[in-house]
């Protein structure tokens, strides 16, 4: 990620907070809304990604889709044994 990055970020940060307290929600829970709207934002944004790559290769190489789902289910699966080893 570049400074620019960054910056907007943090700007975006800002901006969705001061909206928040706008709203009349208080400044201390402003910040972590913002956040968490953002953090969704990008999860919603990732998913949208990864299910039009699998689409793509379903159409496109449907040799090798059944290998690329089976790759994801074992990121999956991975994922969730992290969690509940942590938890």
């Amino acid at each position: 990620m570049s400074a620019s990055d960054d910056d907007v970020r943090k700007e975006a940060l800002l901006a969705l907070t001061a909206e928040f307290v706008k709203q009349g929600h208080p400044a201390e829970y402003a910040k972590y809304m913002a956040m968490a709207s953002i953090f969704q934002a990008d999860l919603d944004l990732r998913n949208a990604q990864f299910s039009g790559l699998l689409h793509w290769l379903q159409v496109q190489h449907e040799d090798i889709y059944p290998a690329a789902l089976q790759v994801a289910e074992g990121i999956r699966q991975e994922f969730e044994n992290r969690i509940q080893q942590h938890s």
